[in-house]
């Protein structure tokens, strides 16, 4: 069976979301539903064919699947690890980050004859690991979520995922805890800048309305600017903690009517005040 073709479109997918726009929990949340597109192709092609050998069924659980169920396990801890991160200072951000990569690592600790078996490329219990109809009840929960198919899992495949998806998990949050440091020395190098004598006195849902309306509009630097950068800045100029905004859009978003309502007020109001100036 040939996967290359899928595997090839599934990054391209991949890639173009990860260059677009939108805040990290945004992709993290187009990334799950992605995976688990291609994951159930992927899932119906080893339904309707067989292997042409037992080494073709140890390449494609060990090399292949894994590469996708890897990215599933990476945008769900992804999602989970930002939408819980500190709104504070660069110092609170920081000490969480590295806690979270400290609770990644823990997981190598406790599987290391696996994570040693894996890493050096050993091959000689790869019948035991990556043949379908083997199972051991020590794997990680992570593993389960497409054990319920037995034609689409082995022993081991899934903690081979896991191993993927903690890798590109610490070099994320090591990369944020780069830029985090960096910004603190430009910070401490710079004159304290003077606090904004503005205040936002309408409510926090509103205010995220505007900021990701401004946003979607591509009208702040080309479109090139974070949902996460440009509610830091609404946050200072307009002395105010949105606290977990994503959330607040999500259920913005969850309207059953008047989905803009915020905006379509501006819009009503801004009418109301050149009608009266026609006058």
């Amino acid at each position: 069976m040939e996967f290359q073709e899928l595997l090839t479109e599934f990054k391209d997918q991949l890639d173009e979301l990860e260059n677009g726009n939108g805040d990290i929990l945004f992709k993290a949340e187009s990334g799950i539903a992605q995976v688990e597109k291609y994951l159930k192709k992927l899932q119906v092609q080893i339904s309707k064919n067989s292997f042409p050998s037992l080494k073709d069924e140890i390449y494609f659980f060990k090399h292949i699947k894994p590469q996708f169920f890897s990215k599933l396990i990476y945008y769900g801890r992804l999602f989970h690890i930002e939408s819980k991160r500190p709104r504070g200072s660069n110092a609170a951000q920081i000490k969480y980050l590295k806690t979270q990569i400290k609770k990644l690592q823990i997981f190598f600790n406790d599987n290391l004859e696996f994570y040693n078996y894996y890493r050096r490329g050993a091959i000689s219990l790869d019948e035991q690991y990556f043949v379908r109809g083997k199972r051991d009840l020590r794997l990680p929960l992570e593993s389960f979520h497409f054990l319920i198919d037995v034609r689409f899992s082995t022993c081991q495949d899934g903690t081979v995922a896991i191993i993927m998806a903690y890798d590109m998990l610490i070099v994320y949050l090591q990369g944020e805890i780069d830029i985090l440091t960096i910004n603190m020395d430009e910070l401490n190098t710079k004159p304290m800048e003077r606090p904004s004598k503005l205040f936002w006195t309408g409510s926090k849902t509103d205010l995220i309305e505007l900021i990701y309306a401004l946003h979607a509009s591509n009208t702040i630097n080309s479109g090139t600017v974070d949902i996460k950068e440009l509610a830091s800045h609404f946050e200072h100029f307009y002395n105010i903690d949105l606290g977990n905004y994503y959330h607040t859009f999500i259920e913005i978003r969850s309207r059953k009517t008047g989905r803009t309502k915020f905006l379509d007020k501006l819009i009503e109001m801004l009418k109301q005040r050149m009608e009266a100036l026609d006058e």
